[in-house]
């Protein structure tokens, strides 16, 4: 009997190990989803009609894309629900493109790239818009699932590729994972710590029921058992795909979470400031991301009345003429400054990596990332107070608990005083002729005369642009767009794309020198096609003078630095668009010229002015590693 028992109890075992084992079976194959959730092979719907009603319902206006066969229902879908559909000539354009619309919108930027190298051609511009914080969501077409590995046409390990560059990478395996998937990579982007987010969605997610069972569905009848059983494995992969994929599902956007500084935190800080006699703040580009308006830290800097340098995105928070602007001579007063207060700064080579402070100064860092707050902490400098929340809500909280605070006169004035001194030996250089070609920075002081209010600045480039930052103001907050940290070139022509896209009543500029220019000319194409006008100032000193700067006078030789004085205005003109060329010949009516282009922008037609610059002593002891 008891043997009876113990083969009975073995039998029960054995029989509900097989049971859960089915069961798991069943679940992979997705049979038990099916039992519950409709299939209908007969709906022309596709995916990429849900991937445009989770964008539009985030307030998605443009989708940058170059186009693919991958990601085609994507592009038609989202054109037919009103977003903007705009093709870039290159993969990188369209993600930079997509940073420019999240750094100026507060909105996610989106882009879409085919699969394989239009995937890979994406990842420069991905791990820039890393480096700068900018919450992209990156849609990458792919080989179908069940073809993965198999040869299929441009079928690699994408999601191993944004690993380490993007905070979430997916692959979607479902037509019905569309929708909760995009949300929650676009909640993760915007979250925290703001970043891009990659999400891949295979072919055959994308496209309708009666395609993808044409293309991977087998023959309707297989032969033998061996053939039966891989074509209702097959059926069975596309049924799974489609089940409950048109379930009415919530398309909202999900909360987003910003890390926030406590009220003991910013009473330390304000009594630090309190007891401070040469306080300076640091403002950096974190401190305009989303949710705080501009216009509020601005107040807040101002009630502050403590004198400032922007660095980044943040150039432009401060009018030209405020008082507590400072643009010249930071080394110096960071070294005099008994506080300092580093809203979104990082201690990284842009700071020397924290070797300028003083040795007593206190030093208040404020960022959302943990690990950009303390970077070089320990080694180089110490942190008084470390606070991991986001800058600009601590900046305009700092000033409410200090209201009546003034800051000391003497070093306001004393600060002021050197930032003049060192402007007007700046515009003395300016008046200095080169020994051929125009003085760069008589160019840029020009230009800078005739900006109008509601400009935008792009930068791309090294000598030439690193020597604008000197010397162009920006006219109001977030109309400078930089690469960032990651010193990119090619920034240029998606940044000014997106740029004016998203402020169409702004003259928008670019600054390139001429070797960046290569990156991104073929753009104009993309500026008239989609009739964006913009201004494109190149500074051609035919040479990549940042790096020839070192390399001579170190190593001794100009290998692989020199360019020519090519016409890239005539590449412009071959695009569509309008061309200037300006030398030393020009000088007298080089203001006249610059208006030229500005009337011929407001007509419509994006310009390129090609100056020919000559070599100037300005950027020496500048860095170029």
């Amino acid at each position: 009997m008891d043997l009876l028992a113990g083969i009975g109890c073995a039998c029960a075992g054995l029989l509900a190990v097989l049971a859960v084992a089915v069961l798991g079976v069943a679940y992979r194959l997705g049979l038990l989803y099916q039992l519950w959730h409709k299939v209908d092979p007969q709906s022309p719907r596709h995916g990429g009609e849900l991937v445009a009603e989770v964008l539009k319902a985030h307030g998605v206006r443009f989708l940058f894309a170059l186009a693919g066969g991958h990601i085609s229902p994507i592009l038609v879908a989202s054109e037919k629900v009103g977003i903007r559909v705009v093709d870039t000539r290159h993969e990188a354009t369209a993600i930079f493109a997509a940073d420019a619309v999240s750094r100026l919108s507060g909105r996610i930027g989106v882009a879409a790239v085919t699969a394989g190298p239009g995937v890979t051609n994406a990842v420069t511009a991905i791990k820039n818009a890393q480096m700068a914080e900018s919450p992209v969501l990156l849609i990458g077409g792919a080989a179908a699932s069940l073809q993965k590995g198999r040869g299929a046409l441009q079928d690699i390990d994408q999601l191993s590729l944004f690993k380490t560059l993007c905070k979430a990478c997916v692959s979607v395996r479902a037509v019905r994972d569309i929708v909760p998937t995009l949300r929650e990579a676009i909640a993760t982007a915007q979250s925290g710590t703001p970043g891009p987010v990659f999400v891949e969605l295979p072919i055959d997610v994308l496209y309708p029921f009666h395609v993808v069972e044409k293309e991977i569905g087998g023959t309707k009848s297989g032969r033998g058992l061996r053939g039966k059983v891989v074509q209702w494995y097959l059926q069975n992969y596309i049924r799974n795909l489609f089940a409950g994929a048109w379930e009415p599902r919530d398309v909202s956007p999900l909360p987003v979470r910003v890390p926030l500084a406590t009220e003991d935190e910013v009473q330390r800080c304000a009594e630090l400031v309190s007891r401070a006699t040469k306080p300076l703040v640091l403002v950096g580009s974190q401190a305009m991301l989303p949710p705080m308006p501009a216009e509020e830290l601005r107040a807040a800097l101002e009630d502050l009345g403590i004198p400032c340098y922007l660095g980044g995105a943040a150039r432009g928070l401060l009018p030209p003429g405020s008082p507590l602007l400072l643009r010249q001579n930071r080394r110096d007063a960071l070294r005099d400054a008994d506080l300092v207060l580093l809203a979104g700064a990082v201690c990284d080579f842009r700071l020397s990596y924290g070797r300028l402070f003083g040795r007593r100064a206190a030093i208040v860092a404020v960022n959302r990332d943990r690990a950009q707050l303390l970077r070089n902490s320990d080694v180089f400098w110490k942190p008084r107070l470390a606070v991991q929340g986001d800058a600009a809500s601590f900046v305009v909280r700092l000033a409410r608990s200090l209201r009546g605070y003034a800051c000391p006169r003497d070093w306001v004035e004393g600060l002021r005083e050197a930032d003049r001194k060192k402007e007007q030996a700046n515009r003395e250089k300016a008046a200095t002729p080169t020994p051929q070609h125009l003085n760069p920075l008589d160019l840029l002081h020009r230009l800078d005369a005739l900006l109008p209010p509601e400009s935008l600045l792009v930068a791309d480039g090294g000598d030439f642009v690193g020597t604008a930052a000197y010397i162009v103001r920006p006219r109001r907050p977030l109309a400078w767009l930089d690469p960032g940290a990651f010193g990119t070139l090619g920034v240029g022509g998606g940044f000014a794309l997106g740029a004016k896209l998203c402020r169409p009543e702004a003259e928008v500029w670019v600054l390139y020198g001429d070797g960046s220019l290569g990156y991104s000319l073929m753009e104009f194409d993309t500026f008239v096609r989609h009739k964006t006008p913009v201004i494109a100032l190149v500074g051609n000193d035919a040479c990549w003078s940042q790096i020839a700067r070192e390399q001579v006078a170190l190593l001794g030789s100009n290998v692989a630095c020199g360019l020519e004085y090519l016409d890239y205005h005539a590449v412009a003109e071959a695009l569509g668009g309008k061309g200037f060329v300006v030398g030393r010949p020009d000088y007298d009516r080089l203001d006249a010229i610059l208006r030229a282009a500005q009337d011929a922008c407001r007509q419509g037609r994006p310009v390129l002015i090609n100056a020919l610059i000559g070599k100037t002593d300005f950027r020496d002891g500048s860095i170029s590693v």
